[in-house]
């Protein structure tokens, strides 16, 4: 088992193989999901989609650091797999002007997979997981939810530098957005989080990162 990433790349472009390695890691998951068409194609579609101009912090980089959590949650996880076809899509589409990212990223991942042959049931989860991600609120017992969730906020637990890193990612994507305005809801979503009774749901994500986390969301609240 690799060890539990606490970094994600937030201001350069992918490095050097990144792309390459994520889409090999895309095509053995649709074959190991018994995909009855080509995945190659829709991989690079995704990785298109993952590398618009508008993101700074939806990036191809996220993505990756958010499959090495799936990867190091799994033993937590039902289904795996499910868990990692939900990652790809969770922010597949992504546009900071608008509100409804995670519906629309749910409506593709159900397109996509079913084009590609999977099972509807499996299809069903993957759109169920996605929209998971619009609150982060999975119920007791969801454990494909939970892994999906933890490894998705993972980033909120990281050193303080790499944390400081992800927020200017996110102001860079809402660099339309008026300072007051941007600071207020910044603010709204920052006590929102730190108001849950718990950030993380797995054992091994809460352990590591529900400290930290709550420091650096403190710590940038205290910012604003």
């Amino acid at each position: 088992m690799s060890p539990m990433p606490t970094t994600e790349d937030l201001t350069a472009g992918p490095p050097p193989g990144l792309l390459a390695e994520l889409l090999a890691e895309w095509t053995a998951l649709l074959h190991r999901c018994a995909a009855t068409t080509d995945p190659e194609p829709y991989g690079r579609e995704l990785l298109r989609r993952w590398s618009e101009p508008q993101r700074r912090y939806h990036t191809p980089g996220h993505l990756h650091a958010v499959l090495r959590h799936v990867d190091d949650l799994a033993g937590h996880a039902g289904d795996p797999d499910t868990v990692r076809l939900a990652a790809w899509f969770h922010d597949a589409v992504y546009r900071p002007d608008r509100s409804e990212n995670e519906e629309r990223s749910a409506a593709l991942a159900v397109r996509a997979l079913t084009a590609a042959g999977l099972p509807a049931v499996r299809v069903a989860e993957v759109e169920r997981l996605v929209l998971l991600t619009v609150d982060h609120h999975p119920e007791p017992g969801d454990r494909d939810g939970e892994v999906l969730c933890d490894a998705d906020l993972a980033v909120l637990g990281g050193a303080p530098e790499a944390y400081a890193a992800y927020a200017a990612a996110v102001r860079a994507e809402y660099a339309f957005v008026p300072e007051p305005d941007f600071r207020a809801g910044r603010a709204a979503i920052l006590r929102q989080l730190l108001a849950l009774p718990a950030l993380y749901r797995t054992p091994a994500a809460h352990a590591r990162f529900d400290a930290p986390a709550r420091a650096n969301l403190t710590a940038e609240l205290d910012s604003l």
